[in-house]
């Protein structure tokens, strides 16, 4: 089919057009309200409402009652801007919305997301910006403002025959203040709204104008004023600056407050007569073209003090004062971030009292849980995104190393930081309890406020990615050695025993990965899931019958026998368990099944890393006389060993996600280990 205007036309959905475009009366808005009071909704509560409307998901974590909010997924938009890891944070954000919507108080506050660079502050606001048009397009998020319709005999007073509330104002605000109360009881709002109604104060000073204007024409009659509205459907958007502002700091010289409240449209002075007529002046600054919505600050503290000082009013008293007029009701959320650097100085300087009085800091740290940072890489270096292979653990080992970057030296001296990274991702040691997790977060002091950023590892990985030794494919060693030279040069990096201690988390992370290659070639010539799970159930059931001293039903003679203490202390031996730990460590067993047991969770070997790694390596051992590793790296292999080596590469490819070039290495260099006898129970 040739394509045409009207092929395309086709793609338009021309009844969502006219829902988006709908205008009516004053009577027919009157009507929605009756029937949709959400739409009288002040800014706060449309926000709430619109975060909540993704559902809520609540789960345990260390024994703590969390919230996570599946619309900071960003799935609407293919999680372009998905924030990972920072539930807690954005509970803290969400439950601040909650109090604002309910009037607690923290409406009458400036939002601020505090936290080092690159730790997603102005993601999360780009996040709710674009939630928010997106929302106002729905008949849930349904916003309306009004228009003034003049007759030619008329049109001199507002200039025109048609003018739009400059502000977007909600339609009721038309309806005198001494009328309001009577007036939402009669609509409903009282009872069906959901909150306490928060719409306030008089129409933007240009409405203002022209509905007295009106009201002296028609001697008062407002029922005639009213038949000159026009109601209309409003779509917030950031790119047509309606409902949604951002403001970014520039230089000092180049400042000015009319950016955020508005400017004398000299052009219309001459024919309006006066610098101080409303229809003369554009109501066109960040806070006034926000009413309704939300307007950032970008590094807010960066601003000048006097753009600091519009900030008090606008949080506290929810006004603004334009040049030459009166202050002017607005109904917005204020949301800025900024870095640590810039937050010193606002609690440094004793002329900014007032508004950091006025201000809810919200700390947006960086991840500390490895899985949530490595959603950071996935998303961004996929097989959708990028055509060269990236071998598996590339991306988990660079988000090991920034992770560890940011944790603090644990208190107890027994534990490692990489233990410690493991534990904070859900990982089970012997001896650590998520009591013990959590006491290890509360003796933290600055954990997650310094460290690695994300950027810095994306950059890598994107030079990694373009080095001519990554021509076939990007494994973690070339990963890592970019990681590491990229410290020398790094410009946030000033003090010399960070940088050492950011090489010695490489060092960690080296033999992390070793371990982890190690683990799957094992795997990978041993292959067999199903053998593990057996083999494990067989060890339970023996560990169960040993702390209770009962005996072991023998499942193919039938005969009740003694425990297999061989087959234990094979499996215990895997893990450095000696024969005077092996009691401490099968109730250790016992009690942890018995704790998942009390929680309604299901024991799984996997999730204790001891274990598991003791399965297989002893399923190894009892398979890894049919394949000598070492045979890898020998010029001469035999065909029926080259067989059994292609078996295994064969499984790395299908099972760990390798391709033949990456699994040909992988091989090699756990070859060369077996060959030095470099290998660990």
């Amino acid at each position: 089919m040739t394509l045409s205007v009207s092929s395309i036309a086709e793609l338009q959905n021309i009844e969502e057009y006219r829902e988006l475009h709908w205008e009516g009366s004053f009577d027919d808005y009157l009507e929605i309200v009756r029937t949709q009071p959400g739409v009288t909704r002040s800014a706060y509560q449309r926000i709430y409402d619109m975060i909540e409307s993704y559902g809520r998901e609540e789960y345990i974590d260390s024994r703590k009652k969390l919230v996570r909010y599946p619309f900071f997924r960003d799935e609407a938009n293919e999680g372009k801007d998905a924030v990972y890891g920072l539930d807690i944070p954005l509970m803290r954000l969400v439950n601040v919305f909650k109090s604002a919507a309910m009037g607690y108080g923290t409406e009458k506050r400036v939002l601020l997301l505090h936290g080092p660079v690159g730790s997603a502050k102005s993601t999360i606001v780009r996040v709710l910006k674009k939630g928010l048009e997106q929302y106002s397009r729905t008949k849930a998020g349904a916003v309306y403002t009004f228009e003034w319709r003049l007759p030619d005999s008329l049109a001199h007073i507002a200039g025109a025959n048609v003018f739009r509330s400059p502000m977007n104002e909600d339609p009721l605000k038309l309806i005198p203040e001494d009328w309001r109360d009577k007036v939402f009881r009669e609509l409903g709002l009282d009872r069906n709204l959901g909150y306490p109604m928060q719409l306030s104060g008089e129409p933007d000073p240009a409405s203002r104008f022209i509905y007295n204007e009106l009201m002296k024409h028609y001697g008062g009659n407002w029922e005639q004023v009213m038949k000159h509205v026009s109601v209309v459907r409003l779509v917030l958007s950031e790119k047509d600056r309606v409902g949604i502002g951002t403001f970014q700091p520039k230089d000092e010289k180049n400042q000015d407050s009319t950016e955020l409240s508005g400017d004398v449209n000299y052009r219309k002075i001459a024919e309006f007569g006066s610098d101080s007529d409303p229809r003369a002046f554009n109501f066109d600054g960040e806070f006034n073209i926000a009413n309704r919505g939300i307007i950032e600050f970008i590094e807010v503290l960066k601003l000048d003090v006097a753009f600091l000082y519009d900030l008090l009013s606008a949080s506290q008293e929810h006004k603004i004062k334009p040049k030459k007029f009166a202050q002017t009701d607005i109904d917005e959320v204020i949301i800025g971030h900024t870095n640590e650097a810039e937050y010193k100085k606002l609690l440094n300087n004793e002329f900014m009292e007032a508004l950091r009085d006025r201000t809810v800091k919200i700390d947006i740290p960086y991840i500390t849980k490895l899985d949530e940072e490595i959603k950071i890489y996935v998303k961004d270096y996929n097989p959708k995104r990028i055509q060269k292979h990236i071998a598996p653990h590339t991306l988990e080992m660079g988000a090991m190393w920034a992770v560890l970057t940011r944790l603090e030296e644990p208190k107890k001296h027994n534990l490692s930081m990489m233990q410690k990274l493991k534990l904070y991702n859900g990982k089970s040691l012997p001896g650590y309890t998520e009591d013990n997790v959590k006491e290890l977060r509360k003796e933290t002091i600055r954990e997650g406020m310094d460290g690695i950023s994300p950027r810095y590892v994306q950059d890598k990985i994107s030079n990694a990615l373009v080095s001519e030794k990554s021509e076939g494919h990007l494994n973690p060693f070339l990963l890592m050695n970019e990681l590491e030279a990229g410290l020398k040069n790094h410009s946030l990096i000033t003090n010399d025993e960070h940088r050492k201690h950011y090489r010695e988390m490489i060092t960690v992370v080296k033999q992390e990965y070793e371990d982890i290659v190690k683990n799957e070639v094992q795997r990978a010539i041993s292959a067999d899931e199903e053998a593990v799970q057996k083999l494990c159930a067989n060890y339970i059931d023996n560990v169960k019958a040993y702390t209770q001293k009962e005996r072991v039903k023998n499942k193919y003679t039938g005969q009740d026998e003694e425990p297999d203490e061989r087959l234990m202390r094979s499996i215990e031996e895997k893990v450095g368990i000696n024969e005077a730990r092996k009691d401490d460590f099968r109730r250790e067993i016992m009690n942890y099944i018995g704790a998942l047991a009390i929680e309604g969770k299901t024991f799984d070997y996997k999730t204790n890393e001891r274990l598991h790694k003791a399965l297989e390596a002893k399923l190894f051992e009892d398979q890894k006389d049919s394949i000598k590793l070492s045979s890898l790296i020998s010029n001469v292999v035999d065909r029926e060993t080259q067989k059994k080596i292609d078996v295994v590469k064969e499984r790395m490819i299908r099972n760990f996600g390798y391709n033949e070039e990456s699994a040909t290495d992988v091989l090699n260099y756990v070859a060369s280990i077996f060959a030095r006898g470099d290998i660990k129970s």
